[in-house]
Parts: structure tokens; C-alpha cells; sequence
């Protein structure tokens, strides 16, 4: 098992997917975002939903924004629909896949 560099609870099983970045080549850089899975239908993919504030400076306030973003699922990770998980950013690995879920966390 590879040290990704994350301080995050690496999985207890393993797989042979060259896309995991634990048991696989696959770098993690850039972004590590956190976020509630809202879909995980398509095969090795998962879609995560992200909720932030907006700062609108005409108003003075702020407003909520949510966000969709792909993610690759490795088979070692289970993750179900409404679970908390760890993103973080590689490279393209599809049209619109650029991040790879690294574990659940905890609430």
C-alpha cells in the first residue's frame, strides 16, 4: 500500500486497479475537497455533492451554492448514496472525472 501523502485512513481492503492511488500509480494533487454522495449508479464512479457560501457584496450577505463534481470510485472503497467522503484532485481520467474519492469521513 502507497503513503499518498493525505492524512486520511487508508482502506482495509485491497484491489488491483491502476487507478486507485493506495494500490494503483495514480497521483493525487491540487484539491482535496469534502462533500455527500448523491449518485452512485455508473460503474467505478460516484457524483459528489458540494455545498458552499457566496459572498454577494451588493447585499451584504451570504447566499448557499452547491456544486456536482465526478468522481473515480476504486472497488476498496465502498461508499452508498449520503455518505460524507474525501475527494481529491489527478489527472483526467474522463471526459469530466478529474478527482478520485479517498475515504469516507467521519461526522
Amino acid at each position: 500500500m502507497r503513503n499518498i501523502g493525505i492524512d486520511i485512513k487508508p482502506p482495509s481492503k485491497t484491489c488491483n486497479d491502476p487507478e486507485c492511488p493506495f494500490h494503483g500509480s495514480l497521483s493525487v494533487r491540487g484539491k482535496i475537497l469534502e462533500g455527500k454522495v448523491v449518485n452512485n449508479l455508473a460503474k467505478k464512479m460516484v457524483v459528489i455533492e458540494r455545498e458552499y457560501l457566496h459572498y454577494v457584496k451588493k447585499y451584504m450577505r451570504y447566499e448557499r451554492r452547491r456544486s456536482k463534481i465526478h468522481a473515480h470510485l476504486p472497488p476498496c472503497i465502498e461508499v452508498t448514496k449520503g455518505d460524507k467522503v474525501m475527494i481529491g484532485e489527478c489527472r483526467p481520467l474522463a471526459k469530466t472525472v478529474s478527482f478520485v474519492v479517498l475515504g469516507k469521513v467521519e461526522s
